[in-house]
């Protein structure tokens, strides 16, 4: 349980930010004994992979930050949040135990499939409130809600490796704001639709 726990919150937190998960697993299988990465993702531990990662997440950090950038950095992020997504969730080995199945030992695709669907979630939900919010703020609330994104991405990422009992009580912290921002949006396509 704890195992689909750990890949559950990585997935979600990659759906936010790719590369906080990634580098938040990596440096933990590297400096301390809180992960185990299996032999097929010990790059992820690597010092260049790393740093290459790092590069990355300062890009993402700056773009994110940036309205209209930040639109044309969820497009490009379409494909690389689910893959760090199915990365985190496999590499932690989330798949193999969940709930000690030996059938997700048998099909390692499981795990992968488990990690791209609930990060593609995540991704889509994120960029489909983001123009909500940067036009009903003329753009000034970008940098907060990105600074949030990548608060709860480094929160969650973080519980789902140390605690990972806590995820299902984050995962609904997350859930309400998206909620909030959705419902906000229908609200005002219902209003624009009502004006025309």
């Amino acid at each position: 349980m704890l195992a689909a726990l750990t890949g559950l919150g990585l997935s979600t937190a990659a759906g936010l930010n790719a590369y906080i998960p990634l580098l938040v697993v990596g440096l933990a299988a590297n400096l301390t004994d809180a992960v185990k990465l299996p032999g097929d993702y010990a790059w992820l531990s690597n010092g260049w992979v790393l740093a290459i990662i790092a590069v990355l997440l300062t890009a993402e950090f700056v773009l994110d930050k940036v309205p209209i950038v930040d639109h044309v950095n969820d497009m490009i992020q379409t494909a690389v949040r689910p893959a760090a997504g199915g990365v985190v969730f496999t590499a932690t080995q989330a798949a193999s135990q969940l709930d000690h199945s030996t059938w997700m030992t048998q099909h390692p695709w499981a795990g992968w499939t488990l990690g791209i669907g609930v990060a593609l979630v995540i991704h889509l939900l994120k960029s489909t409130a983001r123009p909500v919010v940067n036009a009903t703020t003329a753009g000034v609330g970008a940098p907060v809600v990105s600074t949030a994104e990548d608060a709860g991405s480094l929160g969650l990422s973080l519980l789902a490796v140390f605690f990972p009992v806590l995820v299902i009580a984050a995962l609904v912290l997350l859930a309400l704001p998206l909620w909030w921002l959705i419902r906000r949006r229908r609200a005002h396509r219902a209003k624009r639709l009502a004006t025309s």
